[in-house]
This record gives C-alpha cells, structure tokens and sequence, in this order.
C-alpha cells in the first residue's frame, strides 16, 4: 500500500480502525439484547424492531444535517468524530442505568443513530486525508472495523450467556465503555492527513450534483442496492439462526450458540470480506469486484432461503460466504465516491450517500417479519437478492464509464496505444 507520509499513515488508518470498532459496538448493542428485554421489559418482537430502526432513523437525520451544512468538511474532523463518540457513550450508558421500559429507549437510540453519523463517515474522510494509492484498501479496512464492531455485541451477549447468563445491561454498559475509550483515542492521537482539501464554502446545491452526474449517481445507486440487503441481514440473522436451528432440532434455543455464529457471521467473516474486496478492488477494479460482490451475495440470499431449517453444518458455509460477500464491496462504494466526487465536498457526498442507504434500510428491516408472519423465512431471505442483483447492474455500467479509452494509433501516441487496455 503507498501513501504519501508512510508509516504514520499506517499508524493512523489502525487508529482510526479502533475508533470505529469501538464506536459502533453501540449500534447493535440494545437490537441484540432484544431476546432478554422481551422478558424484562413485555415487549413484543415488532416493538424490539424499534430499537434498531430507532438508531437506523438517528442516523439518517444526522447524515442528512451533517450533509446539508457540510459538518465533515467545514469542521474539525477529529472534533466532530470525538464528540459523536461520547454522545453515543452517554446515551447507551443511560439506558443500560436508568430505562426500565421501551418508550424512553427509543429516543436515545434515535440518538445514539444521529452521534454515529459523526463517526462514520467522518472516519472515512480523515483516512482519505492520508491515502491516496491503495485507498481501496484502507476504506476495506475500515469497512471491516465497522463490521467488526457492528456484530461486537453478538459476541458480548454469547459471552454473557455463556458466563451464567449476565444481564443485558452488562451488554449495554460494556458498549459504552467502549465509545468512551473511542472518543479519547480520536480526540489525543487521530490527526488529519496532508491530502486534506481545505474547507470549501458552504454549497448546499452540491447535492443536487450526486444525483445529476453519472459517476456519483451509478455509485450511489449500487450502494442503495447494497444497503437494501445488508443492514436487514444483520438485524434478522440471530433471529433466522433461532428459527432454523428449532427447525432442524440443532442448537437449538442457545443464546451462546446464536451469539457467537452471529459474530462469527456478521464480524469476522464480514470483515474477511471488507479486507478482501479492498485489496481486490485496488488491483482489478473497484466497479467491477463491487458488482462481483453483489452477485456472490445474491446468490446466497437465494441459497440461505433454500437451507432454511437444514443441518448447521450445511447452512453455516453458506452465511459464512454470505458473511463475507455482503460487505465485501461496502469499502468500494465509499472509495469509488471519493473518486468521482468533487474533492472538496467528499465528506458531504459520502454523508449523503449513507444517510439515503440507511434510510432504506429502514424499509427491509421494519419489512422482514412482516413477509415471514405472511409467508416464512424462505421468501423474507430470497427478497433480500433484489437489492444486490440492482446494484450489480449498477456497477456493471459505472466500470464502462470508468474504463480507460483506448487511444487512437498516430504518429505521436503510437506507446499509448500498444499499451491501452
């Protein structure tokens, strides 16, 4: 990987990689707890959704604000990433010491969403502020860092079940221990790089721009094809795995078992694949392993559906590819952004992109029980595939907008030409 200051551009991407697995492991960290707050607090599994789209919702709105008044590019990166930490450390905190009941909940998980806009997004903008080549790369890894963290809460309540069965606020409290621990790091030893563009004016017309330009709007729309897929599988896997292990009659009614395959699934397989693609986006293309992506996913959402209620040990190869598969062109979209967007407003066009991604998310996540109340498992998971399948096609058409033109044979660019693809 090259980039313009060496090592303390490796030293910062690690750095800024630890902010984002520490800080979201407060995204997921109420949604996997839900199994044990249906019993302490009588809520039903619709009004656990809630908890979940409450964050996806916060951080639409947060996106959205950040966006509109370009925050990533007119403020001060680290500042805005240190103090969306410790907003998302203190709200998560309250609910883990002081919420007995659903109703007070769901606004600070709105709020824990609209803190973790600042973070994201941010992180993506201080690491293109040191790479330049390799960039691909460098977002994959923090693309697996937010998958990494993301499915950490799977692990704390495996980990809780296995340990005599600790209560969820443990879950909870451990959570936001380590937003804490991200705002400080971020705010003493994360720094912005030197390929920074100066803060440009205020523009809000520059988004009309991502959605008018062909190179960002091919880019956003594989990302929303993307988005579509992935923060429902997330959400509902522990959920399917409980369904399909009682169908099977294997590990069944596990919280250790369930925990720890969905992290399994959900964070390392996933950030195997953010490593992955980044590294293989770099090297081939980034349009074209993102639109390779999306079609090994599709495939799996299709062949999940299919395994449903088979052997672990059949059903489990499966989420792991899907696992791996289903984030590993997330880091492509980001980088590809950052490449077709005006250079002064990447912090802007990637808080846009994912404040509309998330968005939808709000639509298959409130939407996948409803479709197996209707009609099972099999159909809620095979739906999942339209998203990815639209986003190949996406990508399959901004790589011929991307690819080299070849130059014409003359009697000046003769080498070009015996070397263009």
């Amino acid at each position: 990987m090259s980039d313009p200051a060496g090592k303390t551009a490796r030293r910062q991407l690690v750095l800024i990689a630890v902010v984002q697995v520490l800080a979201m492991s407060s995204w997921f960290s109420a949604s996997a707890v839900v199994p044990s707050l249906r019993a302490d607090w009588g809520i039903t599994t619709g009004e656990g959704t809630l908890l979940t789209v409450a964050v996806q919702l916060g951080f639409v709105t947060g996106a959205v604000l950040s966006a509109v008044l370009s925050l990533a590019d007119r403020w001060s990166a680290t500042r805005l990433a240190a103090g969306s930490a410790l907003v998302a450390a203190l709200a998560t905190a309250t609910i883990a010491l002081a919420v007995d009941s659903l109703a007070p909940a769901l606004p600070l998980r709105f709020l824990t969403g609209v803190a973790l806009a600042g973070v994201y997004p941010t992180g993506i903008k201080l690491m293109a502020s040191w790479f330049e080549r390799g960039r691909g790369l460098a977002i994959g890894v923090l693309v697996g860092a937010l998958t990494l963290g993301s499915a950490l809460p799977q692990l704390l309540n495996g980990l809780a079940g296995a340990f005599g069965d600790l209560p969820w606020r443990s879950v909870l409290l451990t959570s936001s221990l380590l937003c804490l621990l991200a705002a400080g790091i971020v705010l003493r030893l994360v720094r912005l790089g030197p390929l920074a563009a100066p803060a440009p004016p205020f523009d809000p017309r520059y988004l009309l721009r991502l959605f008018r330009d062909r190179g960002p709007l091919l880019a956003n729309l594989g990302y929303f094809g993307h988005m579509w897929e992935l923060y429902a599988m997330w959400t509902w896997l522990p959920a399917y795995l409980t369904a399909s292990f009682a169908v099977s009659g294997t590990w069944s009614d596990s919280r250790t078992a369930i925990g720890l395959v969905a992290f399994g699934v959900i964070g390392l397989a996933g950030a195997a694949g953010a490593l992955g693609g980044g590294w293989l986006g770099d090297r081939v293309g980034r349009a074209r392993v993102a639109g390779g992506a999306m079609a090994i996913s599709a495939s799996c959402c299709l062949l999940a559906a299919a395994a449903y209620g088979a052997s672990p040990w059949l059903l489990l190869p499966i989420l792991v590819l899907w696992g791996m598969s289903i984030i590993a062109d997330s880091g492509l979209f980001s980088t590809l952004m950052t490449e077709v967007a005006d250079r002064r407003y990447v912090g802007t066009a990637l808080t846009m992109q994912t404040a509309i991604g998330f968005l939808l998310t709000v639509v298959t996540i409130n939407g996948v029980p409803y479709v197996v109340d209707w009609v099972g498992w099999r159909v809620a998971v095979a739906l999942l595939a339209i998203g990815p399948v639209a986003g190949a096609v996406a990508m399959a058409r901004l790589h011929r907008l991307l690819a080299p033109v070849p130059v014409p044979p003359g009697p000046f660019n003769g080498d070009a030409a015996r070397h263009a693809p």
